[in-house]
């Protein structure tokens, strides 16, 4: 079985940083992508970064590009370093891997995404 466990959420005052991780397990890790999404109460889930098996780029929600760097790992682990935080930022974030082996293009809507972890809490103080 497939699991997604997060870690790394917390309260920061506005500029701060807080650095996410996110362990998987039951299949190998390092020929799936991997992806970052938040989701803020009332609003749609949304893309944040994602980063393929290969790990040889990254990709971003305009957003957060410049502050957020996405990485991986070779064993099972894939992390979302924040910085330069805004309260904007407030809002659960999950992982999710893509269900397709050594696949390379970049996917963001939700709905591709069909493993996924349980989500970490980020709240930013202004």
């Amino acid at each position: 079985q497939v699991q997604l466990v997060e870690s790394g959420g917390g309260l920061v005052q506005a500029g701060g940083s807080l650095r996410l991780s996110c362990v998987a397990s039951g299949r190998p890790f390092s020929v799936y992508s991997m992806s970052w999404f938040r989701q803020a109460p009332g609003k749609e889930r949304e893309f944040v970064a994602s980063m393929p098996w290969d790990g040889r780029s990254t990709v971003y929600g305009d957003s957060v590009k410049g502050r957020f760097t996405i990485s991986r790992d070779n064993a099972n682990t894939v992390a979302l370093q924040m910085n330069s935080l805004k309260s904007e930022d407030t809002a659960v974030y999950y992982c999710a891997q893509y269900g397709t082996a050594y696949y390379y293009t970049t996917r963001r809507r939700p709905s591709d995404y069909n493993v996924w972890g349980q989500g970490t809490q980020v709240t930013v103080s202004s």
